[in-house]
């Protein structure tokens, strides 16, 4: 943990990570269903703008379809188009999954890689999506900052950023690396259930007595 924070500060970021730890517990698991990494790759890609309950549901007919990186790789546009319509940016998306998966067969031996520069040098491949394969395939330490990780990190006062890449950079300096990964799959969690983004259900939280939101949330009222 390289960010220098006060002794107070340290303490109140420690209390939400054990209490994190004690809701959600320390098992690694992925939203995304995948049989391997060329299919959690392509399933991220299908995620951008998209619930992970929706990919699912999508991926279920598509990996049975396409059976191998190559039948991405020789797939019909417009029939692609139609089978992941449903995610939304059908067009933008089957594209790079088609160019994607022709890459990693003509340049890395239809492996996905490891490092995070050649895994966003492939089509439809961002940031996010890299450290999602570098964290749940290859374990390493990574923070996927998506529209949960944003949300709830700006309320706990993580962060104050709202560009991804800043607040990716914020949280690892603040987070102790062994975290990073179950950081992501325990604020998803949180996200969905408690800390939505509309009318958040701070009376049920338990992270309310540490989290700034919730207590600027109550001077607001008595104000």
């Amino acid at each position: 943990m390289a960010k220098r924070v006060s002794k107070k500060e340290r303490e109140r970021i420690n209390r939400i990570l054990d209490a994190l730890n004690r809701e959600y517990g320390t098992q690694m698991h992925v939203y995304l269903h995948h049989e391997n990494a060329w299919q959690l790759l392509i399933a991220t890609i299908l995620s951008a703008q998209c619930t992970d309950e929706r990919v699912n549901m999508v991926t279920k007919d598509l990996f049975r379809k396409y059976t191998s990186l190559e039948d991405f790789a020789n797939a019909d546009l417009e029939e692609l188009e139609q089978d992941i319509h449903s995610t939304g940016f059908y067009k933008n998306k089957a594209k790079n999954i088609i160019a994607c998966a022709k890459r990693l067969i003509t340049e890395f031996n239809g492996e996905v890689p490891k490092k995070l520069e050649e895994l966003t040098s492939l089509a439809g491949v961002g940031r996010k999506t890299a450290n999602v394969i570098r964290g749940n395939i290859y374990k390493e330490p990574s923070i996927v900052v998506d529209t949960h990780v944003k949300r709830i990190s700006n309320r706990l006062g993580f962060t104050k950023e709202e560009d991804p890449v800043k607040i990716e950079f914020d949280l690892m300096d603040l987070l102790p690396r062994e975290q990073w990964i179950l950081y992501n799959i325990q604020i998803i969690a949180l996200g969905r259930s408690i800390c939505t983004a509309r009318n958040p259900k701070c009376s049920a939280c338990f992270l309310r007595e540490d989290c700034i939101y919730y207590k600027n949330s109550q001077r607001e009222k008595i104000n």
